[in-house]
């Protein structure tokens, strides 16, 4: 294979094109074709294309640093409103579902790594599904780091596999309402829509001094976790520890965090650069080669995650709404479960959706990396 046009110390050319693919992902998000895909999907597969036709070299310096520095810096910029008490107060019958979707979880992918083979590395990318379908994809890249997985062509075809199940299972929670014994098990209230409550706060500009605030805060929890899982030998554990140091910030001082602004853009947007080496890094012949089993192992684990988290909501008599709503805050995360309430006409859902959805961020990594271990 030939060099590419981008050499590997071509350091700024490189890192503007990680940003454009970025940039050029979330703007496609927001149109009729691109939401269809997902941010994720165009931000990896620009780079894959890119990386594929020689434009930018499938390894260099700056997919490195993203790994070891844009990764984890996401992950306080995105919890720091992860306040547990709250979702403990407010999230109810949501977070039993929740839980009970979790727990689903793990089971799933115990069941799916005994019945589907996936090498070597199995076992690190069971971890990483789990966390995945626990919280959401930020989970994902966080245990990937954490458990030093970069073979980048196989997260590559993870992501893919990931968001192709992803899709047709959200598809499939929608048409769970209309399912005549679901409804008669779990019945939707009709307060499911009549308790209001709006997830969306109205927000100006981010000034730069927030954003300044916001980055500082971030990286000084990611310099105090990084410090602690040194001092503790355990360098590899440093994601986990910045999620401890920023869960308890956010449950100690909410109101405080609530209004940093900037913090949950920047940390999206520091996902999609991250996509974007997914991107580059991809080998079309491993893809190819993964792909297929990574499908048949994600569609495993969420077919047993659907069943145990309705078996367990079933005597508890939950309403159908929380149910489907819970289910794909663990698998997709707030974002996707404060929509999928949104469209569902549940709109006292939304907020529970946004805070349980937060709680998986928060507890995922923890998950993964304890299943990754028991699996080992």
């Amino acid at each position: 294979m030939g060099e590419s046009l981008l050499k590997p110390d071509a350091h700024w050319a490189i890192w503007a094109v990680l940003l454009a693919s970025a940039a050029f992902a979330l703007w496609a998000e927001r149109t009729r074709w691109g939401s269809r895909l997902s941010g994720a999907v165009i931000a990896i597969g620009t780079t894959f294309v890119l990386s594929n036709l020689r434009v930018i070299p499938p390894a260099a310096p700056a997919y490195d640093t993203v790994w070891g520095y844009v990764v984890p810096l996401a992950i306080p910029l995105l919890l720091l409103k992860a306040d547990l008490r709250r979702i403990v107060r407010e999230a109810g019958p949501t977070l039993v579902a929740f839980l009970a979707g979790a727990v689903g979880t793990v089971i799933g992918t115990l069941v799916a790594f005994r019945l589907v083979p996936l090498g070597a590395e199995g076992w690190k990318l069971a971890g990483v599904f789990c966390a995945t379908y626990v919280g959401g994809s930020i989970n994902y890249m966080a245990v990937a780091q954490i458990l030093d997985l970069r073979a980048g062509d196989l997260l590559t075809a993870g992501v893919a596999a990931d968001n192709l199940v992803m899709t047709l299972y959200f598809l499939l929670l929608f048409a769970l309402p209309r399912v005549g014994f679901l409804r008669r098990a779990l019945p939707v209230r009709p307060s499911a829509g009549e308790r209001t409550g709006d997830a969306r706060v109205a927000a100006g500009p981010i000034r730069p001094v927030e954003l300044a605030v916001a980055l500082g805060l971030a990286l000084s929890l990611c310099a105090a976790g990084f410090g602690i899982a040194a001092a503790l030998g355990y360098p590899i554990g440093g994601v986990l520890f910045v999620t401890a140091l920023t869960v308890v910030l956010a449950t100690l001082i909410p109101d405080r965090l609530a209004v940093v602004a900037g913090a949950e853009e920047l940390g999206v947007l520091a996902m999609h650069v991250f996509f974007a080496v997914l991107g580059a890094s991809a080998n079309i012949a491993v893809v190819a080669r993964a792909g297929p089993a990574l499908f048949v192992f994600c569609a495993v684990v969420l077919l047993v995650h659907l069943l145990v988290i309705v078996l367990a909501c079933w005597p508890l008599r939950l309403d159908l709404a929380e149910v489907i709503v819970a289910s794909n805050a663990n698998i997709g995360g707030p974002t996707t479960a404060a929509a999928m309430a949104t469209a569902g006409g549940w709109t006292a859902l939304v907020i529970p959706a946004v805070l349980v959805g937060t709680l998986g961020y928060a507890i995922a990594n923890f998950v993964g990396v304890a299943v990754a271990t028991f699996l080992r």
